[in-house]
């Protein structure tokens, strides 16, 4: 016979295969399907998730691609059509002139916010379909999840 004591390791580790196999995927399932009921209008997700990474502060555009998993030729195409639209600018490094730093404008960061605020009126929408139950235990996972988040950037 087994006792509770001796299963949980075995629980436990069921839990982190379960969590590392399925929480990435899902979440960015999750994230799919709440842009698709966002009106983007003009700005498509990958331009969102630059114009927030740019938010952070200005970048050269090899980092930008390296954080988005795009080509820098495909990401500097992307910057030129944001810059376009008025929504970064290119400055050169302050250090090192033949470095160019891509920096976020005002009218970029409404767009970014106009985004935002579409996005998270859909999620709202979608979260008030749930049972208190539900709705419970999803701000238990959100509040554990800030915690391995904040977690592992202390690590870094």
């Amino acid at each position: 016979m087994t006792t509770r004591a001796q299963t949980r390791p075995a629980e436990r580790s069921a839990q982190i295969d379960f969590i590392a196999r399925n929480l990435l995927s899902r979440a960015a399932l999750l994230v799919r399907l709440l842009v698709k009921q966002v009106p983007t209008g003009d700005v498509s997700r990958t331009e969102v998730e630059v114009l927030a990474v740019l938010g952070e502060g200005p970048r050269r555009i090899t980092e930008l691609a390296e954080l988005e998993g795009l080509a820098q030729p495909t990401m500097t195409v992307l910057v030129r059509r944001l810059e376009e639209r008025g929504w970064v600018s290119r400055a050169g490094h302050p250090d090192d002139g033949r470095v160019v730093l891509v920096a976020i404008t005002a009218r970029g960061r409404k767009a970014v916010e106009a985004f935002r605020a579409e996005f998270l009126a859909a999620l709202r929408s979608d979260l008030e379909g749930l049972s208190a139950r539900e709705l419970a235990a999803l701000s238990r996972a959100t509040q554990s999840l800030g915690s391995f988040v904040e977690e592992l950037q202390r690590e870094t």
